[in-house]
């Protein structure tokens, strides 16, 4: 049974950093492609990142690209995004989220497992 467990968010000012952390088990991150989305109260779910099995490709929203990053260990079993120079509209609950023999997708529908997320609030 596949388990996605988040961890690692919390307030931080503007510009500040931090690491998310996604535990999965009951997965193998050879067959399965791992991704960060995010909700804001009052909006949609939007993706963040992502990145293909085996971590071979990682794609990033416009509005992340070059400040946060993907990774995996594999082996601890868990999925990173760090987040640096953080500001105010990063603010909302961050959850991951693993695609069966995906390539690394952008798109929600595409992801059969979700964790439960994480609260991240940036202040000005």
């Amino acid at each position: 049974q596949v388990q996605l467990v988040e961890s690692g968010g919390g307030s931080v000012q503007a510009g500040g950093s931090l690491r998310l952390s996604c535990a999965a088990s009951g997965l193998s991150f050879s067959t399965f492609a791992m991704g960060w989305f995010r909700q804001a109260p009052g909006k949609e779910r939007e993706f963040v990142a992502a990145v293909s099995m085996s971590g071979a490709r990682a794609i990033y929203a416009d509005s992340v690209q070059g400040r946060f990053a993907i990774s995996e260990d594999n082996a601890k079993g868990t999925v990173y995004l760090q987040m640096n120079s953080l500001k105010p509209e990063d603010t909302a609950v961050y959850y991951c989220a693993a695609d069966k023999w995906g390539s690394g997708s952008s798109r929600y529908g595409d992801y059969e497992k979700w964790g439960q997320g994480t609260q991240v609030t940036v202040s000005s």
